[in-house]
């Protein structure tokens, strides 16, 4: 049987994702680091109650805190898919108004997805995430 190279971290900042099926983070040998959906939960996996804009906020404070975990920033990631239930107009400002605060004009590609619903009941959103770790000097 051929060795597991990956590496998977789930961060004591954020809740154990394992019963739900799932890790926060996984890399391999090689720059990509993969992020799972990250959505306002509390310490136990829970959605955090709150409206579209909070879910936002939390989502993105939830992806901050999985790629600190990997060493990494907002300044790493190459692509985001979002997850927005019940997509409208004015969710999309808020969404991009929540990008530029913490790309600025380097946004990263991104797929946005208008969805029925999500994992579990109360998830108004969800954001996933490709990083790519730095090229050492060597390199």
């Amino acid at each position: 049987m051929a060795r597991d190279v990956r590496t998977i971290t789930n961060p004591a900042t954020l809740h154990d994702p394992t019963p739900f099926g799932y890790s926060h983070a996984v890399s391999a040998p090689g720059p990509l680091v993969f992020i799972a959906g990250q959505y306002a939960s509390d310490a136990t996996g829970a959605p955090v109650p709150g409206d579209f804009a909070t879910q936002v906020e939390l989502a993105f404070d939830r992806l901050r805190l999985a790629l600190e975990a990997e060493g990494l920033g907002y300044e790493h990631v190459v692509r985001l898919g979002t997850f927005i239930v019940d997509h409208d107009a004015a969710k999309l400002e808020v969404l991009g108004k929540a990008l530029h605060a913490r790309f600025g004009d380097r946004l990263p590609a991104q797929t946005l997805s208008g969805v029925a619903c999500l994992a579990l009941p109360g998830m108004l959103f969800e954001v996933d995430a490709v990083a790519v770790r730095p090229l050492s000097p060597e390199a």
